[in-house]
């Protein structure tokens, strides 16, 4: 019997495909350089624009303006309202069938996921969709979660520890209790050092099979 009792996952990178996919095809259509989205979010990465947003202390047409700024310091032009256009991924189904599997097996289940507020430019929901039809489909994936956690609804984003000792409280175990899987590594440290066992996922393949090896089961 597995020693864990709950899995907690992040959702764009995760549950969906990789938003940087999405960033970079932005960026080859715009002619800028490889990962250009990425070094504008992680310079001053507490308190830029990203994270502001993400912890709904600024709205989205300040947003739009302050990564505009941030893009033009690192030397390119970037609205901010073009990356959120692009931000939301592909569900992958494999992932929403394995949520459902744990649940089947008495696992507890739950999100932690950084995002922003919904209703802002088009932005629907906590998978940060912009049709009505994706947004529907998170909400359904999102309804299977034990708990829920929003970084534009609790106001602390990943990596903050907070957020994942909130989770903890929430579900009423202990960090080592639980498994925790994030596409980024800077996210993952944080649960590591609480005593969660972190997944770093890099595909929806890889991960599943780091899930299953960590739980002993198989998952499809």
């Amino acid at each position: 019997m597995s020693r864990y009792t709950h899995v907690i996952f992040d959702f764009g990178g995760v549950i969906t495909a990789s938003p940087f996919e999405a960033f970079n095809r932005l960026e080859d259509e715009r002619g800028l350089p490889r990962d250009f989205v990425r070094r504008v979010n992680a310079a001053n990465p507490d308190d830029n624009a990203w994270a502001k947003f993400e912890r709904a202390e600024i709205d989205a047409a300040t947003f739009d303006t302050l990564f505009a700024a941030e893009a033009r310091a690192l030397g390119h032009d970037l609205a901010g309202e073009a990356v959120l256009a692009v931000i939301a991924g592909a569900v992958r189904p494999a992932m929403v069938a394995a949520l459902d599997t744990l649940k089947a097996k008495g696992f507890g289940i739950a999100c932690i996921t950084n995002n922003v507020p919904g209703g802002k430019m088009g932005i629907q929901g906590a998978g940060m969709t912009r049709s009505a039809e994706a947004a529907v489909e998170v909400a359904s994936i999102m309804a299977r979660f034990d708990h829920v956690i929003e970084s534009s609804k609790a106001g602390v984003r990943k990596p903050d520890p907070r957020i994942y000792l909130m989770m903890c409280e929430a579900l009423g175990v202990e960090p080592a209790a639980c498994i925790y899987l994030d596409d980024l590594g800077i996210n993952c440290k944080p649960a590591s050092q609480l005593g969660m066992h972190a997944i770093k996922v890099t595909s929806g393949e890889q991960a599943l099979a780091d899930l299953s090896d960590a739980l002993g089961i198989s998952l499809p």
